[in-house]
């Protein structure tokens, strides 16, 4: 601990030493620590160490000077050797020169941390015009002439432990403040990669427009409104032939210019994507279907016309397809494309350059759709559904874990009906409410004879919006005998941020009374990791179009792993959905996903072979099982 000593007579500089000396008492060190602990309020220091205590004389360097210049100019020397000066004792009176008062100035203002003692028989200075020179107050300190030995020991030690430790909590702020610093940046950069993101999963690479994803989030908020508007679908007449002929980088520039036309036509407050290929979405606001149609014949007019691509005449075309919604018509923003296509297929079929609107006689399915439902209603009571159980294993040794129930309805009339048809159709009206009861009765009931496994439930939208939802599950499940430990929930991220706020709120019930809840399709939707986060989730289900786009397309490789690496991050697990080949299952292994699903492995079963295969336990090892067949399947 290094001492400043500042007097202009030589006889104090020899008591100051005369205090310091190694002869006095070896009991006064630990005597005058506790003393400098009463006196500053800290507890008392434990006694430990080898390293020396500054209330040893030893752990003292001393420094004296006759003059004020001169110790000033030895406060600035020590600050920059970074060995500086602890306690400086300084007498206010030393002719000639400046006196006390002017070097505790000068020195406080090289050093703010020092510790500084006024040491005078008289003073023609109060404290407080020191204080006011050389403060702050809490620094500054005074011993009258004639002084104790132990009065000069007790304070230097004292101050010296105070300034070790005001030091060592100025390290400790400084380091903190770095960490903080450190930390806003990266949650900076975290959150300008995620708008990035965010950006990049919502526009098209080619011309930065609104993409599919994008394009159908808009459609879905159209079709809850209250106003009328049109969906219109663009494609390109004979486009293969202008990358045939110039190439696909010709190609891509007409996109971009068809893009940048559409974009700069469609009236206010209008919606245009791309939405893959040559075709193109647009929403706009209109009164009805006259308008709509006035305002698709202008677009199509303003792509009609030659353009010049890379120093090529090229002559534009394209056929557009427009399905015009009243507010509270149709609910299903799917269906709304879906019926838009229709109509584009109409204006190819009947000779391109074209706008057609939807109408009923271009989709004979919605015929079928409404036999299908008629034939729905009486499925359950007639016995016409049964549930299948698809396997979900654990990835390193094929534990079977558990089963996802699927439902299939095998009609007398319409032979099997898929559930990808029948499911919406359910959903469009309260049948579904009926067929989900049905779904969980039948489930748990094949649940009580396994040994251990659970059973994974599809619920649709519309069931997860039902009023008092929580306690309708808790009640068949429970009513059955059944832990809801073994019955998991699996709900799309459709189903949960229509709502975030009541979904949330929903799901945290659930888990609180044991449930399973498994986010299904993962990946599709339009969940950010902030809402994954607040969610109480078990698992996370890849969607079976990234597993099966693997192979083929690096981005679905790397949402892959994204997905196992955030559910691992979270503490989830991660089913990868539609595992069909040998490949894809090594893959996913090697990605380390932590459970597997999918025809590569077991095939939807009824309830017999599912209890057998429950008290097995075990799949057999499907790397060296033959490769079926690969099939898609659609659960519901």
């Amino acid at each position: 601990m290094r001492i400043l000593i500042v007097d202009d007579e030589p006889a104090m500089h020899e008591s100051y030493r005369q205090c310091f000396k190694t002869s006095q008492a070896e009991g006064s060190a630990s005597a005058l620590t506790a003393m400098a602990a009463e006196l500053f309020g800290d507890d008392e220091p434990e006694q430990t160490s080898p390293s020396p205590d500054p209330a040893d004389p030893a752990a003292f360097e001393c420094a004296h000077f006759m003059q004020g210049l001169d110790a000033v100019a030895a406060v600035r020397d020590s600050i920059l050797a970074g060995a500086r000066y602890a306690v400086a004792f300084i007498d206010v009176r030393m002719p000639p020169g400046i006196d006390g008062k002017e070097t505790a100035r000068r020195i406080r203002a090289l050093d703010p941390d020092i510790n500084l003692v006024i040491v005078t028989g008289y003073s023609d200075f109060s404290p407080l015009d020191i204080s006011r020179a050389a403060g702050p107050a809490d620094k500054i300190f005074y011993i009258a002439k004639p002084f104790q030995a132990e009065e000069v020991v007790q304070t230097a030690t004292a101050l010296g432990n105070r300034w070790r430790v005001d030091g060592e909590l100025e390290a400790a702020r400084a380091a903190l403040a770095e960490k903080v610093a450190l930390l806003e940046e990266q949650a900076l950069e975290l959150a300008a990669n995620e708008s990035r993101a965010v950006h990049m999963a919502n526009h098209d690479s080619l011309t930065d427009a609104p993409n599919r994803l994008a394009f159908l989030h808009a459609l879905g908020g159209a079709v809850k409104g209250d106003a009328c508007f049109a969906m219109a679908m663009m494609d390109l007449d004979r486009f293969k032939l202008v990358n045939d002929t110039l190439g696909h980088l010709a190609g891509d520039e007409m996109i971009r210019i068809v893009c940048d036309i559409l974009q700069t036509r469609v009236p206010a407050n209008g919606f245009v994507a791309r939405l893959g290929g040559d075709e193109f979405g647009m929403l706009m606001p209109v009164t009805g279907e006259d308008e709509a149609v006035m305002l698709a014949e202008r677009l199509l007019k303003a792509v009609s016309i030659s353009f010049k691509v890379f120093g090529h005449s090229v002559h534009g075309g394209a056929s557009v397809g427009l399905m015009v919604v009243p507010p509270g018509t149709v609910s299903d923003p799917i269906d709304v494309m879906r019926r838009a296509d229709l109509a584009l297929n109409e204006a190819k079929r009947q000779g391109r350059g074209m706008v057609r609107v939807f109408d009923e006689s271009m989709d004979e399915s919605i015929r079928f759709r409404r036999q299908i439902e008629g034939g729905l209603s009486g499925a359950i009571a007639k016995g016409e559904l049964r549930l299948v159980y698809q396997p979900i294993v654990a990835r390193d040794r094929l534990e079977v874990i558990g089963f996802e129930a699927l439902v299939r309805w095998c009609s007398p009339e319409y032979g099997m009906v898929s559930p990808a048809m029948f499911i919406p159709i359910a959903e469009e009206s309260n049948l579904i409410h009926e067929l989900g009861d049905w779904v969980i009765d039948e489930a748990v009931k094949t649940l009580q004879t396994w040994p251990g496994q659970y059973v994974s439930v599809n619920f649709s939208p519309r069931q997860f919006r039902r009023h008092n939802f929580v306690g309708h599950v808790v009640e068949r499940v429970t009513s059955a005998g059944v832990s809801p430990k073994r019955f998991q929930i699996e709900i799309t991220e459709t189903a949960i941020f229509d709502d975030v706020e009541r979904a949330a709120e929903t799901l945290f019930k659930l888990r609180q009374m044991g449930f399973r809840i498994a986010l299904d399709d993962f990946g599709t939707g339009y969940s950010s990791l902030y809402n994954i986060r607040r969610f109480a989730l078990d698992c996370l289900k890849i969607d079976r179009s990234f597993v099966d786009g693997m192979a083929r397309e690096r981005e679905s490789a790397a949402i892959v792993h994204s997905i196992i690496h955030l559910g691992r991050a979270l503490g989830m697990e991660v089913v990868a959905e539609g595992v069909e080949t040998i490949s894809q299952l090594q893959s996913l292994r090697l990605a380390g996903c932590s459970h597997l699903q999918g025809y590569y492995l077991a095939r939807p079963m009824d309830a017999e072979a599912a209890l057998t295969l429950a008290h097995a336990g075990f799949l057999a090892d499907a790397d060296a099982a033959s490769e079926p067949q690969a099939s898609s399947g659609t659960h519901g």
